[in-house]
């Protein structure tokens, strides 16, 4: 195939777009690749459907080679089967939901686990039947609340996802193998630097998640590594949890006067100029009791109150990573400081000296702290630690409050952020952070929708039983930001040959026909060689706008017929090292094939 400029419904833009904030965004625009219709929105051009099929190809390849049909559902889909899930409910405002004329409700669907299910349960009765792999490629839609960064958080996007389903654990295990192996041979096809890390389900739910991370400074997610070998994005890390205390000969709490000390830097300078010769005090001894409203899939709001070592700073997305078991609730919550609304709702917690609440006989002077409301505990607060923490009165905080004895809680959980030095849950040495952008994702489900839809099959002792399944996705549309976010320059894209739009791009620079003659001639050898050509055929366009609209769009190997011609030789330029040769007319269609086969 040949594209020709002259005729490519194509305009290159010399400014970036006033709303992009990253190089992928700005550069796909510009290159004439995507166009924005709305926030979150991108209407996709002939370059960009281009480069969007060559990735599809390779998915489709990959997941076809470990035996997944492809299979393709409707983007509008009924109410019915996310209400037999919850999540209707559970997706709260993060997806689009719309009526028919008769008033019946649909939404556009973000994940298609229901339409799956359903299909497998209509067609498929028998153990025998199983295991069987279903992919597709689709449109997905998220009601995202803040669109950002081009195609890599948008409202409408393109997904691969599949689903596995067996009749026991042991095939999911199998299942889950295959398509591991499959997503890490995508992304080596694509060029696209990947990390497995473990991750946590979520709303999702089951019982093993692992994400693909393409590693980049603009990455919404931070993950971390440790030089033993171990990756976790940082809601899925797991604390090395201290070992409980003896508190037998622990003294008992005192409660102190501590004027005009609500914050913990004013509380350790109180403590140390108080009772100089008791001991020196850090962050690290004091209970930090922090007040967090966890807005339900339904809108409600749940305050709850999470205990912290005072030298830590909580990282909400972990705690909304690991709530929802504690909130005895399904879906995404939404997990945000309290307000001074909250607060006036519970008189008992007394900003700036807030402590947990007692122990049913612990001899503590104080108020009824959290007492009513849920309590939560980061994994240092463990039985016998003694703490520094508030009192629940004005200017007043009880030292040696001990845990287990003083105080308990109502569950553990995953709370702050994870430092750099923090020691690797699996002992293979401290850890070190990094940003990436997930690429994709994939679940160990279980059973949780076969339950909720019923799909059963009989097993191969006739009895009725539930199927377990995996989920898979991959990005496609992320994964052409990603790729075009680490593939760049200053002068524009510089595609990874798998994904570019052309195998060559051939630029005609002069005003003489036979350059334009010998340019059409190469383009047709190259097409009846097999490669795809885009060709600059423009007559009276200037040379140094075609060098720069060819270094923009980005595919890999610029060949210029111009000046060299009357030496009979032409210019072969490598668009990501910059190099260039000078080669004769009659063996450039052999060395471009050469070039493009590696």
């Amino acid at each position: 195939m040949v594209l020709r400029l002259s005729t490519l419904f194509l305009r290159t833009l010399r400014e970036d777009p006033a709303d992009a904030e990253v190089a992928s965004h700005r550069l796909l625009v510009r290159a004439g690749y995507i166009r924005r219709a709305a926030p979150g929105i991108y209407s996709w051009l002939p370059l960009g459907l281009k480069v969007l099929a060559r990735v599809e190809g390779i998915i489709r390849e990959e997941m076809e080679a470990i035996g997944a049909q492809e299979v393709h559902f409707p983007a509008l889909l009924p109410k019915e089967p996310y209400e037999a899930t919850n999540r209707w409910t559970e997706y709260g405002d993060g997806i689009f939901r719309l009526k028919d004329r008769k008033g019946a409700d649909y939404l556009l669907a973000p994940t298609h686990e229901e339409m799956f299910t359903l299909l497998v349960k209509d067609l498929y009765t028998s153990y025998k039947d199983l295991p069987v792999s279903l992919f597709q490629i689709q449109t997905k839609y998220r009601d995202e609340a803040r669109p950002r960064a081009g195609l890599l958080r948008g409202r409408e996007f393109i997904m691969k996802d599949s689903y596995s389903f067996d009749v026991d654990d042991e095939g999911l295990e199998a299942s889950y193998q295959l398509h591991r192996g499959a997503y890490l041979r995508i992304f080596e096809r694509l060029g696209l630097e990947v990390i497995p890390v473990t991750a946590t389900a979520g709303a999702m739910g089951g019982s093993r998640s692992e994400e693909f991370l393409h590693p980049t400074p603009i990455g919404e997610d931070t993950f971390v590594r440790s030089a033993g070998g171990y990756t976790a994005n940082v809601e899925a890390v797991t604390t090395v949890v201290p070992d409980a205390l003896d508190f037998t000969d622990a003294p008992a709490a005192e409660v102190r006067d501590t004027p005009d000390t609500p914050t913990i830097g004013t509380l350790v300078d109180h403590a140390n100029a108080a009772a100089p010769g008791d001991r020196t005090w850090t962050a690290a001894d004091t209970l930090k009791n922090v007040v967090l409203a966890a807005v339900l899939p339904t809108g409600e709001r749940e305050i709850v109150v999470v205990g912290v070592p005072g030298d830590r700073t909580v990282d909400l997305k972990r705690i909304e990573a690991n709530i929802a078991g504690h909130l005895e609730t399904g879906g995404e919550v939404a997990v945000e400081a309290a307000g001074e609304e909250d607060l006036k709702k519970h008189p008992g917690l007394v900003k700036g000296y807030i402590g947990p609440g007692l122990a049913p006989d612990a001899a503590v002077l104080g108020a009824e702290g959290t007492t009513g409301l849920r309590y939560l505990v980061d994994p240092r607060v463990v039985s016998g630690t003694a703490w520094i923490t508030g009192a629940n009165e004005e200017g007043r905080h009880v030292f040696g409050l001990v845990a287990g004895r003083d105080f308990t809680w109502d569950g553990v959980i995953e709370a702050v952020e994870v430092r750099e030095g923090d020691e690797a849950p699996d002992g293979s040495g401290p850890l070190v952070a990094a940003r990436g952008i997930e690429m994709g994702h994939i679940f160990q489900l279980g059973r949780k929708y076969a339950e909720a839809l019923g799909l059963k099959v009989l097993d191969r002792n006739g009895k009725i039983a539930t199927v377990t399944m995996g989920s898979y996705g991959v990005g496609v549309t992320r994964a052409i930001a990603a790729l075009a976010e680490s593939n760049h320059d200053d002068r524009g894209i510089i595609w990874p040959r798998n994904v570019a739009p052309a195998d060559v791009h051939i630029v005609a620079t002069g005003k003489g026909a036979e350059v334009f003659e010998a340019a059409e001639k190469l383009a047709g050898d190259l097409e009846a060689a097999g490669l795809t050509v885009l060709y600059d055929d423009r007559p009276k366009v200037s040379p140094g706008v075609k060098f720069g609209d060819a270094e923009l769009i980005g595919v890999p190997t610029i060949v210029v017929v111009g000046r060299g011609l009357v030496d009979g030789v032409l210019e072969v330029k490598d668009r990501r090292t910059g190099e260039a040769q000078n080669v004769a007319v009659d063996e450039a269609v052999a060395l471009l094939r050469e070039l493009t086969a590696s």
